[in-house]
């Protein structure tokens, strides 16, 4: 038996676990073989219904039709899912493999051998939106800088590294810095699957099942099945494959910062007069208008993008419903529409910061994000401001 699998005999089943890297030449021969070998009732794979589809079909972006993504309120998560596709394709390069491709060795051979699969993972848009609820904003800011870090980083990662990444101790590695860097994200991506994944295992048909495995989910997958068997844990995932309602806290603190504003400005005109009150309005339209706009500037952004970030942004700071980067993204994306050629250079376009200029869906993502930055700065900027006037107004006078 290889190092990398982890074999249990549990209530008469036996469960062969296939710890692997999502990049490893060696994963994809030893799935396949472990397979043959094993002869399973069921080949349970590390996938959801969409990812196995996006690897079944790898041409997707092709018909991708971004206005709809921003209809349906889905652009952070395919920024999300992209800049994590673009990574691990970075990391095969290497080697000459591309990511999931042991998931796909599982699937062919199982599918040759005439054994029925199970994808056992949950889905990618359930993990993330829930990483993002379950974040502070700190935490918030931190995964999104993680995730663009990334994407333009230019680390390049031999296969010898790779392979020992399905090794305990580089993986223990890596899940500490993880839970130190970002504990919530942690237990979301992993510590939360690990569950997901080893209930669905335990349902998957059969005496004898093979679970092909990212090496990360091993341990905690097996302790959860030897909990399930033992029968001190269920099999229920209901309550972490559902997106947290936002506390009544959380609705509340959205409003803080608006209704301060107002506030303050209100108090300008009925304590300073107009021309105090009128100062305080244009400190906050100016500061919000300006930055945002040159934020979206630098995005490199078509000049009505930049003209629809200057009158907004000021408008859409005081509402915790939209920001002004899906305003300004979602009139980036009309007016200047992806063509083919974006779509197939998409995952490679990620990796450079000349790629995110040069292809039309990124760029569409670097007016989101710098105006959504640029637009932020403005409201601290401005609310200082209009803090410092009332201030002078409420001020013991010498």
């Amino acid at each position: 038996m290889s190092q990398t699998q982890t074999v249990l005999e549990l209530n008469g089943r036996k469960l062969t676990l296939i710890g692997t890297a999502h990049v490893s030449e060696e994963s994809v021969k030893e799935v396949s073989q472990a397979i043959r070998e094993i002869k399973p009732d069921c080949v349970a794979i590390e996938l959801d219904e969409k990812r196995y589809e996006s690897i079944k079909n790898p041409e997707q972006f092709r018909d991708l039709d971004l206005v709809k993504v921003f209809k349906s309120k889905q652009i952070w998560l395919m920024l999300a899912n992209l800049v994590l596709s673009s990574f691990q394709k970075r990391m095969g390069v290497n080697v000459g493999v591309k990511p999931g491709d042991e998931m796909v060795s599982a699937m062919n051979t199982a599918e040759e051998l005439g054994i029925p699969c199970a994808m056992v993972d949950r889905p990618i848009q359930i993990t993330f939106k829930r990483a993002w609820a379950k974040n502070n904003f700190w935490g918030k800011c931190k995964l999104i800088s993680a995730l663009l870090a990334s994407a333009l980083s230019k680390e390049e990662v031999s296969s010898e590294e790779i392979e020992k990444l399905k090794t305990k101790s580089e993986m223990d590695s890596m899940m500490n810095d993880l839970a130190d860097f970002m504990p919530t994200v942690k237990k979301v991506l992993i510590d939360e699957r690990d569950q997901f994944l080893a209930s669905h295992i335990w349902d998957a048909k059969g005496d004898s099942i093979v679970a092909v495995l990212g090496a990360g989910h091993i341990p905690g997958v097996t302790a959860h099945l030897n909990a399930i068997a033992q029968g001190t844990e269920t099999t229920d995932t209901t309550e972490i494959s559902e997106i947290p309602a936002k506390t009544i806290g959380s609705k509340i603190a959205a409003w803080i910062i608006p209704i301060a504003i107002v506030a303050l400005i209100v108090l300008g005109f009925v304590y300073g007069g107009k021309k105090i009150g009128t100062d305080m309005v244009f400190t906050w339209i100016l500061w919000n208008s300006a930055l945002a706009a040159i934020a979206t500037a630098l995005a490199a952004a078509h000049p009505l993008t930049i003209l629809t970030s200057f009158v907004s942004a000021p408008i859409t700071s005081l509402c915790p419903f939209i920001g002004v980067g899906f305003v300004a993204g979602f009139v980036q994306a009309i007016i200047c529409k992806p063509k083919v050629k974006d779509m197939e250079t998409l995952r490679d376009d990620t990796n450079s910061l000349k790629g995110w200029y040069k292809n039309r869906i990124l760029r569409v993502f670097l007016v989101l994000i710098l105006s959504t930055i640029g637009s932020s700065i403005g409201t601290f900027t401005a609310g200082a401001g209009i803090l410092t006037t009332i201030h002078s107004l409420f001020a013991p006078k010498a």
